[in-house]
């Protein structure tokens, strides 16, 4: 049998030799109108996948399958060319003229590439040179405001990724963002991407471009290229750039001579343990004194041969935070290779990246945010021994400053990526790949909390964490408590498909059909935890020196008993698009998934998708006419899944410990059933319906496109509350709710200006997306058709809770108290469910909806000027139509507490007999809505420089320059993404303002 095999492949590739033995070698230079070179422009040969990038001087050497060929040659901003090959000439000079190529440029999909003009999906595309600049950790940040339908909302804390969510949020689970492809590697971490070495980003917005991947693209899907080596130069290439970022906004706190002059006037008094005559800016003591520091320096190596290309890159990024003890550096190092054989039919290709990440966290983080603004400014840093003062006899009083230099907070990551591809082109247009993947992520965590924060034990310190989760009390041991634990998550993939391309008169075929296999290991490792150190300078490195056991009730943490996971995917898909004469397009696609994560009794989802295209320009009708160069119709309607946000085991059933029980005068470990088994579990389901328009009028000069869609969850997973008689554990994960999204997006790209010496073009994108749960019951669901939740538990406020999920209503929707003014007495009174006012609310029963945390409109504007050798880029980003819940201001607003935590000035002429002022309830809930100068860039190219520097570019950079907005809180980008969206709850990490001055140099 393996003899019949070889025999099999080797006539099959001689027979595949012979096939191209007349394919033709020939090379050129893409130019602009002013006859400069055009870098990365594409070049494409028509009816085949066969296509290269330019070189830096603008220069190609491709092979093409005949003399005859006609290639199609696109660059971003420039009006597509064709060229048919005369057969005699090996050598071409191709011009571009300007215009936009927002149809025409080639874009990458699931499983291949296509013309941008003869899609029928919604995609968008961002080169590389038009992501977002700046002091940036992740792809989430490049790509703010730069995509209609794509909210993104970032943290001023450089240890923590953007939240990103495409077209509304699908699910109530905790997965809601877009899946990455980098390089066709599916589920990619994008930490291990340095900005640098992206070519493009194309985001697969409706369901008919993400179903290919199914039961991973309800939340769209985002492709990232990567940047390869040149066949004809060799080159290298240098960037760096050296920042320095400062708080651009802080809560109105009063200092002490305006506490002091309102506890004066309402005859409150400090204890003396807190006044000491001091004039403290908490916040301001919380932060870097000189600001913080950041840089980054970026070095590549590309070129090759005539038979194979290389690219290799180091990236090395340090970004301080802006409070003390937070710092992130990261090191990535990225070799990718291609070699060819059998005159250039097989492409074997090796990517190789590893990213090792530290994150060192602000200890007790949140608690910190939240004590730098509740504490008193008559209250000192320090005694004058130079100890940190405390108030231990005051519950909930803790110098924030002391919090960070008495902690440790580390996180150390590795993360390797490697890919092996081939790519076989074999006879009659066919192209057979298989790649193979694997990614390893190693993370390192350590706490320690040294004996100095024994202390806070007997004053009730909660910790804060971020909604929807609920404050708990914290216990720091004695002499010092520590807690280490290594955690490693692997990831394989086999992924094997066939392609074939292929042209019959005017009608054209291009399909695939592929089978993919991956298996995850998640949470492979361990957890300690101990206590009763001898020093406090071990911190976290040696639990061994611990003597945990001499104290009573301590009770080593082990971890989350569900942290280790297995997990497999297997799929089988297909897609194919027909084209005929380019004027009228379908595409179907079709993806069979398996998931071990579901119940027994189904385990495996499909996944279809159908859409279609009607480029009208191309008809008869239209000849004439010099309005549209482009105009196409397009609908599209798909399905995809959600196989992510929840255990690999949810659907089994698990016991493990349940405490203890007292039983003949001992406590005995109980032991029992603590999760469910479901063995229906099934896929999340996400239907899209998508009709678009694109379109290019007076001759390319301005381009744009609109869509309209429908996007329909079914069966939610959510962990239900249910009758514990039919469920003894109380809880079951389960399918039972549906979500919608309805929503329009469109942009507008316009080559306003070009002369000889000066350039302007602008891009506009907006999106309006509205999100209603439309289902939320379950058969065994005991909470009717809502659950009250986000519990942020501020003083006084205990059970109060800001949202709710409910039918007919958004993900996001405040349900809380209206605010109704002050009564005769000035006290603040609300509007009871019956409609009467009230001095007295009953939590719950007297709550009312009180809008919605989603935005109505985003909006990006993207300006880019040039002046012979200047160039200038202004970016402009909006957010309106948002509530944010103030808790953080709700909590401040209390005066009759201004003798024990401080108040904003905001509150100075509040009574203190008033003890309803800072109840939760409408009073705090805000407009969120903001216009924002996020990004401008200004800088010079000196061009050649010398005979071995063939570019140098100088550059400044400000972000966040300025905000227009009426939000009272720090900042209104509060966290839009996960299930508790739009709540700034005293734990804003501070947003900044960064100014940055940059290189990039080319040898």
């Amino acid at each position: 049998m393996e003899k019949l095999k070889l025999l099999l492949l080797a006539f099959f590739l001689g027979f595949s030799i012979n096939s191209w033995a007349q394919k033709t070698e020939i090379s050129g230079v893409v130019l602009d109108e002013k006859s400069m070179p055009l870098p990365a422009a594409n070049v494409l040969e028509i009816g085949t996948s066969n296509n290269i990038v330019t070189d830096f001087d603008g220069k190609f050497k491709m092979t093409v399958s005949n003399k005859n060929a006609t290639l199609i040659i696109s660059f971003i901003g420039f009006d597509e060319q064709r060229l048919k090959l005369d057969g005699s000439k090996t050598n071409y000079t191709i011009k571009l003229n300007s215009g936009s190529t927002n149809l025409e440029q080639v874009v990458v999909v699931g499983y291949g590439k296509g013309s941008r003009k003869n899609l029928t999906t919604s995609v968008a595309s961002i080169k590389g040179d038009q992501l977002n600049r700046g002091v940036i950790s992740d792809v989430g940040q490049m790509l703010q405001g730069k995509v209609s339908g794509l909210n993104v909302s970032t943290s001023g804390d450089p240890t923590k990724q953007s939240s990103v969510v495409l077209r509304g949020v699908s699910t109530l689970n905790g997965s809601q963002g877009p899946f990455y492809v980098v390089d066709g590697i599916p589920g990619v971490d994008i930490s291990v991407i340095a900005s640098e070495d992206i070519v493009s980003i194309d985001v697969l917005k409706d369901a008919a471009a993400t179903a290919i991947y199914g039961n991973r693209a309800a939340n769209g899907v985002i492709m990232v290229t990567t940047k390869k080596g040149s066949k004809d130069r060799s080159q290298i290439t240098y960037s760096n750039y050296f920042g320095v970022e400062n708080v651009s906004n802080q809560l109105n706190m009063m200092d002490a001579n305006q506490l002091r002059a309102f506890t004066s006037k309402n005859n409150l008094n400090f204890t003396p343990e807190n006044d000491k005559g001091a004039n403290t800016d908490w916040q301001k003591a919380i932060l870097r004194s000189s600001g913080a520091q950041s840089s980054s320096h970026n070095l590549s190596l590309s070129g090759g041969g005539e038979h194979g290309n290389y690219f290799a890159s180091v990236t090395a990024v340090n970004k301080e935070g802006v409070l003390l003890s937070s710092d992130f550096s990261r090191i990535i190092a990225r070799l990718a290779v291609e070699q060819f054989a059998f005159d250039d039919n097989l492409k074997i290709g090796l990517n190789v990246t590893n990213s090792n990440t530290k994150y060192t966290n602000v200890p007790q983080r949140n608690t910190a945010l939240q004590q730098s603004v509740s504490h008193l400014p008559v209250s000192p840093i320090r005694n004058a021994d130079g100890s940190f003062f405390e108030n231990f006899v005051q519950t909930s009083y803790f110098n924030p400053v002391a919090l960070i230099e008495h902690g440790d907070d580390d996180t150390k990551t590795n993360n390797f990526v490697g890919s092996l591809t081939a790519e076989l082109k074999l006879p009659y247009g066919f192209s057979y790949n298989l790649n193979l993947s694997y990614q390893q992520l190693n993370s390192l965590h350590g706490e320690f909390y040294d004996s100095y924060y024994q202390q806070y034990n007997s004053s009730a310190f909660y910790n804060n964490p971020d909604p929807p989760q609920v404050k708990q009390l914290v216990n720091f041991g004695v002499n010092g408590s520590a807690m280490r634990n290594s955690y490693q998550n692997s990831n394989t993939i086999v992924e094997s498909f066939l392609n074939w391309d292929k042209t019959f008169g005017d009608h054209k075929i291009k399909a695939v059909i592929g089978y993919s296999w991956q298996e995850d290991v998640l949470g492979d490792g361990f957890q300690a935890s101990a206590t009763n150190f001898p020093v406090d300078n071990v911190s976290y490195n040696n639990l061994a020196l611990s003597n945990y056991t001499s104290v009573n009730g301590y009770v080593v943490n082990f971890g989350d008993s569900k942290a280790y996971q297995k997990r497999r995917l297997i799929s089988q898909f297909g897609r194919l698009n027909y084209n005929y004469k380019d004027k009228y397009l379908l595409q179907g696609t079709i993806r069979r998934d398996g998931g071990s994560v579901f119940g027994t009794n189904n385990q495996w989802g499909y996944f279809p998708s159908v859409g279609g295209a009607w480029r009208i320009d191309k008809e008869r009708f239209m000849k004439g006419q010099n309005v549209f160069s482009d105009l196409k119709l397009r609908g599209s309607w798909g399905q995809t899944g959600n196989s992510s946000g929840f255990n690999a085991y949810t659907a089994q059933f698990i016991s493990g410990s349940l405490g203890t029980f007292y039983y003949n005068g001992q406590q005995i470990g109980a032991y029992g059933p603590n999760q469910a088994a479901n063995p229906d579990l099934k896929w999340e389901k996400t239907a899209t319906a998508n009709l678009g328009l694109d379109f290019t009028i007076l001759k390319g000069r301005v381009s744009g496109s609109v869509d309209v869609y429908e996007k329909k969850t079914t069966d939610m997973i959510f962990n239900y509350a249910v009758n514990p008689v039919l469920v003894p554990v109380g809880t079951i994960v389960a399918n039972g709710g549906n979500m919608s999204n309805r929503g329009i997006e469109g942009s507008l790209s316009i080559n306003a200006i070009k002369t000889k010496n000066f350039s302007w073009s602008t891009t506009i994108n907006g999106s309006t997306n509205k999100n209603e749960i439309t289902k939320l019951k379950n058969p065994l669901f005991v909470g009717g058709d809502s659950i009250r939740r986000v519990q942020p538990d501020g003083g006084g406020q205990t059970g109060s809770t800001l949202q709710i999920f409910k039918e007919g209503k958004p993900l996001g929707q405040f349900f809380t108290l209206q605010y109704a003014g002050k009564n005769a007495n000035g006290v603040s009174q609300y509007v009871a469910r019956d409609g009467s006012l009230t001095t007295n609310p009953a939590i719950g029963t007297d709550y009312h909806y009180a809008g919605s945390a989603q935005p109505k409109f985003l909006l990006g504007w993207d300006n880019n000027f040039t002046y012979k050798k200047f160039d200038l880029n202004i970016f402009f980003r909006g957010v309106f139509g948002n509530k944010i819940f103030n808790a953080t201001r709700a909590d401040l607003f209390r005066p009759s507490t201004a003798m024990t935590t401080n108040i904003l000035v905001d509150a100075q002429n509040e009574s203190p007999n008033d003890l309803n002022a800072y109840k939760y309830s409408t009073r705090f809930i805000e407009d969120g809505s903001y216009l924002r100068l996020d990004n401008l860039t200004l800088g010079y190219d000196f061009g050649k420089v010398g005979k071995y520097i063939k570019k140098i570019r100088i550059y400044e950079t400000v972000n966040n320059l300025f905000i227009i907005t009426k939000y009272t809180g720090i900042d209104p980008e509060v966290e839009q993404g996960g299930t508790a969206p739009g709540v700034d709850s005293n734990n804003f990490y501070p947003k900044t303002r960064t100014f940055l001055f940059g290189l990039n140099v080319i040898f």
